[in-house]
């Protein structure tokens, strides 16, 4: 059986709450199988710097990070639900990747 899986990726966790939420809606609607969202392992990004622009005064840090949220949906090979969710509108910052596997 083939089935699309969508790779979901941002910044912004309720983005990609927010798109799963409307997956989840088509999958019910259309009555295709799905599995997930299935959360993968959040990537973290960190940069530390120097507060004081040159070497003098004290040995003070900024530490910043930034997080990538991950997750995957299986979706049942079916054009109609296909058709549907590449119709859902994208928010920016949220990378959608879709690829069919057996």
């Amino acid at each position: 059986m083939q089935k699309a899986r969508i790779k979901l990726a941002s910044t912004d966790i309720d983005k990609i709450n927010e798109i799963c939420a409307n997956i989840k809606e088509i999958a019910e609607k259309t009555g295709v199988q799905l599995r997930g969202p299935i959360p993968l392992p959040t990537k973290c990004l960190k940069v530390t710097t120097r507060k004081s622009p040159d070497g003098e005064g004290k040995a003070s840090w900024e530490r910043y990070e930034m997080r990538i949220h991950k997750r995957l949906i299986d979706l049942a090979m079916d054009e109609r639900a296909l058709r549907l969710v590449m119709r859902v509108p994208i928010p920016e910052g949220l990378n959608i990747e879709i690829e069919m596997v057996e």
